[in-house]
Order: C-alpha cells, then structure tokens, then sequence
C-alpha cells in the first residue's frame, strides 16, 4: 500500500494507460450495421440535389404576358407538398415548351408531388404527369431484351370456405380463454361444441375474423398473422412493430392495420393498408390517434375508403391508393360520414352555423352528385345508422328545440329506394341507449328510458310511407318475435357483457368476459326462442366471435322456391334432430354414414368395371346386347303355351 502511494505523489510517475486495442489474432466479424444498427438507420443517404426535382409535363404553352399568372396558378398546385427553392421554365421563340422543372427542399416533398399532383386536370386541355427527375434515368437504362419473370411456386391452402360445406350446417366461433393464453375455434352443435382447431399463446392480444370469414387475424408484437384453410395454416403475414388494430375491406382484398408507435415524416407507418394476395404494402398514412377506429371506411364494393380530417373528406380509389380525382372535398365542419352498404353513396353531416341550419347529405360516387340534402335545426348530435342493404338510412337526431329544456331525438329514415328519397320522422321524448336495423327487413329496436326502467320499442317502416309502432316492452334478456310481437322467453344472465347472434340467426351467445369481470366467466348458448342450451364456464374466459358467412350465391327466385318449400325440408331436419338427441343415435348416424358412403364407393367401382367388360360380354353373345331387356326386341317369336294345371270331380248326388 506504502508502494502505491509514494508512485502516486511522485511527480515524475506516469500511469500507464489501458490499451484498448484488440489482440493479434482477434477477428472483427461484427459489421457495422449489426452494431450501428439505430444510427445508420438516421444517416442521410447520398445524394447530388437531383432527387429533390420533378418534371411537369403537359403545361401551358404561354408569352411573356401571362407567364407571371401562369407561375401563380403552378406555385399554389404544387406548393402545397413542400417548400419549392427552384422554378425553371423553359421557353423557345417566346413561348414556354410545355414542361417545367421545381426543385423542392427535401426528397421526400418532390415524392409527395409525384404522387398527388400526376393526373391533376388544370382544365380541359391540360392534365399534369408529374415524375421524378431521377426517373428518367432509370427509364433510359431499360435494357432492350425481354426478361422472362421468375415463376413463383403455387401455395395450395386447400378449400378456404370448407366450414359452409359442412353437412349439418354448423358455423364456427373462436373463443378466448385462460386470459388470453389459449384460443379454440369450435363448431357450434345444439348438443356440445365440438373443437375443429385449438392452440396455445395463438394470439398475443385478441383475434378477428375477416368480413366473410376466410381469414383469421391473430395480433403480435411484430405485426399481423393471417391463417385459413382446414387445417388453419398461416396464408400472410404483415409485419407491422406494435401493431394493435386492423380492419378489412369488405371484399377481403386489403387490409389495414394501426401502430400507436411513432412514424416518420419521410415513411408513414402508423396506418398501412396492406394487400392480402401478395402480402405487400399499398400506402401508408400518418394517425395521431386512433380513437375513431376504423380511421378509413370502405364502400361496399372495396373500389373507394374515405378519410375524415377536419373540414376535410379525402376519398381514395383502389388499386392505386390515391386520391379520387386527385383531390378532397372540402367540407367545412363535417362531424361523421358513412358508406351505403348497397351502393358507393356516402351520407354525411354538418352542424349549425350561426344562421346555417345544419345538414345530413347524400353524395354519389365517383360522380360526386349529391342526391339529398336534408335541413335540421337545433340538433346538438347526429348519428347515421344504414340498414344491411342500403334500403334505408336512420338519421338518429338530437334537438333542443326552443322554449323547451331536455333533448329530443328524432330519428329521420331516408326510404333511399324511392323517387327523390322521401323522409319520415319519428320523435321520441325518452333518452335513446341503442338503435339497431334487423338483419334483413324493414324492422327498427330503440332501447329507451332511465335505468333501472330501460324498455325497447319495435317499428316497422310500410310501404305505404308510414312507420308503425309494433310494440313495447321491458325487461332483462327477452326475446320476441317480431312478426307479432309475441314474448317467446324472459331470461337473465347475471352480469352479461357481451351479445353475439350466430350468422343465420338461430342462435345467439351471452357472455361474462374476464376483461369485464373477474368473476363467473363464460358464455351460454341460447335458441332465437330464448331456449337455453348450454352453459360453457371456461376458465378466465375473455371473447367469443362467431364467424361470419359469405354472401349467399343463391338467387331471389331460389330463395323464395326453398321458403314455399320449407315444410318439406322441415320434416328431415327434424328426423335429424331426434337422431342426434342421444350420444348413441350419433354413433349409429356416423355409422350408418360411413356405410352408405362405403357401399357408393362400391357400387361406383362396380359399375365402371361393368362397363369396361362391356365389349367382352358382346363378343361372348355373338354381338347381341343383353344389358338392356329389351336391347333385341325385333327378333321375338310370339308363342302361346296350354298346360293341365288340375282337375277335380265333385259329386252331385240325387237331385
């Protein structure tokens, strides 16, 4: 210790300093990306200005006279995608050449020029191709010769709709359970449901069917999984870090996902749509915030989805993900809009302003033509309600009107099927909790009133132009049958959070989600008439999702020949349903099953090996057909043949 101490007070004494460098024989096989991985991922790319240029073609020829007004017109199009440093225009005998070069910023905002400004109509004559600079080069190093594309390998998933196949008709749910630990998919059978595929840690949050059911998207930290077919085998995956929602376009093309992690301004990645076929990435978009999920709302077709920003509505167009007509309408104050699920028709409302009464609109696409306007006034909120088929639109409005303290709601239905779209008003004074279309038909609920007095009221919109109050009624799970308003069954499921019908109707599921309550989770499976059928405690049981069903191939005429006949079809399916009551009735019904499929496999074999000895038979007959009976008819001799059959002598005895 003395030693060290009297080197550290010498002031003649140098510390030697650690050396840092790496042996002789050490070998570096970490490169820089591997380490720098985060830095090198913010270092500017090379580049000599160039990128930063586009070329506009297709502008108007023009003298001195008009060039300062044509500079104008061009500096406010394209200004509004970044900061233009220079403008050049090329002219030749007094006249500009019809093409002119902006040098933007930064390489990003001469990309977004691109992109929005290609296609812009200035007026008849002219319509702007915007590209690249740097493009030109890249098309004049096209080599000449024709290169065959690498084919890429055929992935059979197998049938993608096997579960509508199935010859009972059951449809499949996927359920939740053990806090998210474990998911099933299950077919839903009267007596138990009956496990088609079940996994652990399959999803990391939650799962979502895809609108017509032949996807199942499951969430990850790392992006979205989608998996189908027989077997549930992983058709495409998104890879999207953090991501937590996802929606579908309802022809099940794309799909769009959101991230709450934080995006570039150069690469947008909070919002991406997706194309399901090939797995790539159509566009991406900022999002602040998603509380208005989904952000993008489809037409029923899948050809537009519409964003609302504010007074703004951008509508876009697939495939090419760009804006419709290369630009958005401006709507100064617009709350809510809403697609048709018929038609590309958007409804949309703005409120009050000042002496401007507010308005609910309807807009066709792509023309742009608004085909109903409705004035309302005093409304404080609104809310759009479509039935399934787009055959009417219910305006939920709530009004104070004047002199009067309270609200009141109307709800305003727009027959969208009619000449000049007429509109009925039904005024109620209560507080309104829900509205909801039936599934198919003319029918609307209300659930109304205070707690603990909460009642639901039936109508039915006529033909006639009158909408009819049906019925109302009270009480905790009741089920009705709205053709006559009949009360089939009153039922309780203590605690209840969530309602889900089955995509036919017959059946529906009430459910204790362990994401509500910690306590009694589970889900009980009921008939439309309010029969209970089964109680499934499932451990920490969270969500239950029916899986939807494709649209029915099945024409109108088709449908209403399977109604008429619908007695007859009766008696099977019940003949069915006393067979399945028992477990053994089931083991005899597959058994008989298994042998009636096995005596067609027979007697198809037997057959086909009939037919190929069929050129063997003739040869041995001398060429005569005895397959058929009557295959030689003309060569028939007609012969009549008596015979002694018996005889026997009675006596008479005197007369």
């Amino acid at each position: 210790m003395q030693d060290t101490v009297d080197m550290a007070d010498d002031p003649d004494y140098e510390e030697e300093e650690p050396s840092f460098s790496d042996p002789e024989d050490y070998e570096d096989d970490v490169d820089d990306e591997e380490m720098l991985e985060d830095i090198l991922r913010e270092k500017p790319l090379e580049a000599d200005g160039i990128d930063s240029v586009v070329v506009v073609d297709n502008v108007p020829q023009v003298g001195p006279e008009r060039l300062e007004k044509l500079k104008n017109v061009i500096h406010k199009i394209f200004s509004k995608f970044g900061k233009i440093t220079t403008e050049f225009y090329p002219d030749a005998d007094g006249l500009t050449k019809g093409y002119i070069f902006l040098e933007y910023a930064a390489p990003t905002q001469a990309l977004e020029a691109v992109k929005n400004a290609d296609g812009y109509k200035l007026d008849k004559q002219h319509t702007f191709r915007v590209n690249l600079f740097t493009d030109f080069d890249k098309y004049m190093t096209i080599s000449d010769e024709w290169e065959t594309p690498e084919k890429q390998p055929f992935k059979d998933f197998g049938n993608m709709r096997h579960w509508i196949e199935d010859p009972d008709c059951r449809d499949h749910y996927s359920v939740i359970y053990e806090s998210g630990e474990r998911t099933a998919i299950f077919s839903n059978d009267a007596k138990e449901p009956i496990v088609a595929e079940e996994r652990a840690r399959w999803t990391e949050t939650y799962v979502r069917w895809s609108p017509k059911g032949t996807y199942l998207a499951t969430f990850h930290q790392r992006g979205i999984a989608l998996w189908g077919g027989e077997k549930f085998k992983q058709i495409q995956r998104f890879s999207h870090q953090g991501v937590s929602l996802i929606d579908f376009s309802p022809c099940e093309r794309y799909a769009v996902t959101f991230s709450p992690l934080m995006d570039t301004k150069e690469d947008p990645q909070a919002i991406i749509i997706w194309d399901i076929l090939t797995g790539q990435k159509k566009r991406g978009f900022h999002c602040e915030s998603s509380a208005h999920w989904p952000i993008f709302k489809w037409s029923h077709d899948g050809k537009f989805f519409a964003r609302m920003t504010p007074d703004t509505l951008s509508i876009y167009e697939t495939p090419s993900m760009g804006l419709l007509d290369k630009k958005s309408l401006k709507i100064t104050g617009i709350k809510d809009f809403s697609w048709s699920p018929g038609d590309n028709i958007i409804a949309f409302w703005v409120p009050e302003d000042k002496d401007i009464p507010a308005r609910v609109t309807l807009m066709q696409l792509p023309s742009r033509l608004e085909i109903r306007v409705r004035n309302l006034f005093n409304v404080v909120d609104c809310k759009l309600h479509w039935q399934r088929n787009g055959d009417y639109l219910c305006v939920k409005v709530d009004r104070t009107p004047k002199g009067t303290q309270g609200v009141v709601t109307n709800f305003e239905i727009f027959r969208m099927r009619e000449k000049q779209v007429p509109v009925d008003v039904v005024e109620m004074k209560e507080g309104i909790i829900a509205f909801a279309w039936e599934p198919n038909g003319s029918k609307f609920a209300v659930l109304h009133g205070e707690p603990p007095r909460i009642s639901v009221s039936f109508y039915d919109v006529k033909n006639n132009g009158k909408i009819a109050l049906m019925s109302d009624m009270n009480g905790a799970l009741t089920f009705v049958d709205t053709s006559d308003c009949t009360m089939m069954n009153i039922a309780e499921h203590y605690m209840a959070s969530d309602v889900e019908w089955d995509p036919t109707g017959r059946y529906v599921v009430t459910s204790v989600s362990w994401w509500s309550h910690k306590v009694d989770n589970a889900y009980w499976l009921w008939t439309f008439q309010g029969r209970l059928l089964q109680k499934n405690n499932k451990d920490r049981f969270c969500q239950l999702l029916w899986r939807p069903r494709p649209t029915t191939l099945l024409g109108v005429e088709e449908i209403k020949v399977i109604k008429k006949d619908l007695k007859k079809y009766s008696k099977i399916f019940e003949q069915k349903d006393r067979l399945s009551q028992s477990k053994a009735s089931k083991e005899l019904v597959d058994k008989r099953r298994t042998m009636m499929e096995e005596y067609h496999s027979y007697r198809e074999t037997t057959q086909q090996m009939y037919q190929e000895q069929k050129s063997a038979r003739l040869e041995l007959r001398g060429g005569v057909d005895t397959d058929e009976l009557d295959s030689n008819v003309d060569d028939w001799e007609e012969e009549t043949i008596e015979f002694f059959i018996n005889e026997e002598i009675i006596p008479i005895g005197d007369l």
